[in-house]
């Protein structure tokens, strides 16, 4: 063989990839990892607790073992691995499970649609091409799983942003766009002293307030209800937006950034939290990956650099921008309002 020319197997491997993204999003709809919370199991007994059919059993699960998501031992009980049984437990508060739940009913199927997305230019699923978020949130059953998936995605980089940022320099917080309410509750249960809430659509307020009751919090935390396209912006010392601005063509993360610019006091601060793109757009694929989806299920969104989001901030009149790394690819872009002496 000439050894001059290339191998194919970064070709292949990348190719068939979409393969073992199946099998652990198929795991994860299958309910295997907690299946096996109480203990190994052998093949017959894992199936039956499974409820599978058979056929294909044993390879499905042998290839969780090639993949590192199970082990199985000399007598041929699978069982859980570390990091699986970390955040792929439903009762740990590190589950993440709602995040594969997400993708393989809504992202999976979405992404064959990449290439007519390309060619066309327009959202082929998602809330965008539902005809909007409320048009979107009309079904329940696909409000509580998108709202789910969003606090999956969402709690890692809480947590991390709850250690990461000066917290006791502030008494308020408002998340815009908070979904089920999952960054106000991780900051709030990690500082006491912190009060606040949540900005969304008034369809959503139920299962904030359920889920903020569920952590204890319904004293501190509230739900306001409003369109942020339509409606002004709650005030607090803290605004967060996670996962927002990438939704929205540039025009629109302008004019949000503007919005949080008015709502926050003098000193105030404004956190966007994103999977970022890195300056020389070539260092982290699954930002690039992320803008390529908001490319698919949205009619202008993007994502962006944290130098292209600090040059957005400043043309809104924030100052003191900064960039911190999160968790699970996330990142904070921060700025103040300054303080008119």
């Amino acid at each position: 063989m000439n050894v001059n020319v290339p191998s194919p197997d970064r070709v292949l491997s990348t190719a068939f990839a979409f393969r073992s993204s199946k099998v652990l999003l198929s795991a994860v709809e299958l309910g295997v990892f907690p299946a096996l919370l109480d203990g190994p199991l052998r093949l017959e007994a894992l199936v039956g607790k499974l409820g599978l059919h058979g056929r294909g059993a044993h390879d499905f699960l042998d290839t969780l073992v090639s993949l590192g998501f199970l082990s199985r031992d000399a007598d041929g009980r699978y069982h859980n691995v570390p990091d699986c049984s970390v955040y792929l437990d439903p009762d740990q508060p590190t589950y993440i499970g709602g995040v594969l739940e997400y993708l393989s009913g809504s992202n999976y199927e979405a992404w064959g649609a990449l290439t007519a997305a390309l060619r066309e230019g327009t959202p082929q699923a998602g809330p965008s091409a539902a005809g909007g978020y409320a048009a979107f949130y009309d079904e329940p059953s696909r409000l509580e799983s998108f709202l789910r998936g969003m606090t999956a995605g969402s709690v890692l980089p809480a947590r991390a942003l709850a250690e990461a940022f000066p917290w006791k320099n502030y008494h308020s917080v408002i998340d815009i766009g908070t979904a089920q309410g999952c960054v106000p509750v991780e900051l709030a249960r990690s500082h006491s002293h912190l009060i606040g809430g949540g900005f969304d659509l008034p369809v959503v307020e139920h299962v904030f307030n359920g889920y903020v009751d569920r952590h204890g919090l319904g004293k501190r935390l509230k739900f306001y209800g409003g369109d942020f396209f339509h409606d002004p912006l709650p005030s607090a010392d803290v605004l967060v937006m996670g996962r927002i601005l990438h939704n929205w063509d540039l025009d629109t993360k302008k004019l949000l950034l503007a919005k949080a610019y008015t709502a926050l006091p003098p000193g105030g601060a404004l956190i966007v939290c994103e999977t970022l793109i890195d300056d020389a757009r070539r260092l982290q694929s699954h930002s690039l990956l992320a803008s390529l989806n908001m490319m698919i299920q949205t009619a202008g969104g993007f994502e962006f650099t944290g130098a292209e989001c600090a040059t957005w901030m400043r043309e809104a009149g924030f100052e003191t921008m900064s960039i911190t790394p999160l968790a699970a690819f996330y990142s904070a872009v921060v700025a103040t309002k300054p303080i008119v002496p």
